[in-house]
């Protein structure tokens, strides 16, 4: 028969699991701040930027591919892209488009890369979604190495990290899977500002030579208004979409983190607690 407790007596303390316990952040926002503080460390460091120079290649590869997906969708077609050794790169259409497909065009490429290390912000809260993206990124970059880029040394960058991608995914454990997504995503965002902030120079350089016309410069000609609107906007864009992936991570990490009440206890017919 069951034991019955008084209706005076307090009801003992319900046993709490471990997630319900954590005051803390979860995994997932722990491995987003310790990407966060390495990145600010190696921008900052002596020879920080050797370590980041792969990541700079692929916040490159990210900005010339979100040109190539904006040709595909604007009809201009994806001829080729080419990524340099300085970290600069082109992408080159099959066709001419109007001047509004162009204006699409030519925003794509910052556009793209702060939606994309945004939404690596967030897919790479979970162990599992950080693998399936580390997944999908290495058969993208692979795809991209043997359809579209063409010059030798973007082939090989962008191959070799494929495989990189490819061999974290299959072969790491979850939290490095998660600690690489949230590292790139990290890049992307960051270097998402700071490219836009070579819009505002007076020069662009490509493969170490003088580029006449930035992306802005292009929006320009195509819309009207001044490059530097358009840039300052490009840049709104990107501090609005980190802000935003950043605080859905945190709100998704407090609501992990919220310890769940327990069970009130059933009540017997004569108001005693029944357990």
């Amino acid at each position: 028969m069951p034991s019955r407790v008084p209706s005076s007596a307090p009801p003992p303390p319900a046993a709490t699991h471990a997630s319900e316990r954590s005051d803390g952040p979860s995994p997932g926002n722990r491995l987003l701040l310790l990407s966060l503080l390495l990145t600010l460390l190696l921008w900052n460091v002596p020879y920080g930027h050797v370590a980041l120079y792969p990541f700079k290649l692929f916040a490159t590869w990210l900005h010339e591919f979100s040109h190539g997906l904006a040709m595909i969708a604007c009809g201009a077609g994806f001829a080729r892209m080419e990524i340099f050794q300085d970290t600069s790169g082109l992408a080159f259409p099959s066709r001419a488009v109007a001047p509004y497909a162009q204006a699409l065009i030519s925003s794509a490429g910052y556009l793209g890369t702060a939606f994309f290390g945004a939404a690596l912000l967030v897919v790479g809260r979970t162990q599992n979604g950080a693998r399936r993206s580390l997944f999908v990124l290495g058969v993208l970059h692979l795809g991209s190495a043997a359809g579209f880029v063409r010059n030798p040394f973007g082939i090989m960058a962008v191959g070799l990290f494929g495989v990189l991608l490819l061999a974290v995914a299959f072969r790491a454990g979850m939290r490095a899977c998660g600690f690489l997504v949230n590292l790139l995503a990290a890049q992307s965002c960051t270097n998402a500002v700071l490219d836009i902030r070579v819009l505002f120079g007076p020069a662009m350089l490509v493969n170490g030579r003088p580029h006449g016309q930035s992306d802005a410069h292009v929006v320009a000609r195509s819309l009207g208004g001044p490059y530097w609107l358009w840039a300052g906007l490009w840049l709104t864009w990107s501090f609005v979409l980190f802000y935003s992936a950043l605080r859905y991570v945190k709100v998704k990490g407090a609501a992990h983190a919220t310890p769940v009440p327990p069970p009130l206890p059933a009540l017997g017919e004569d108001g005693s607690a029944r357990f």
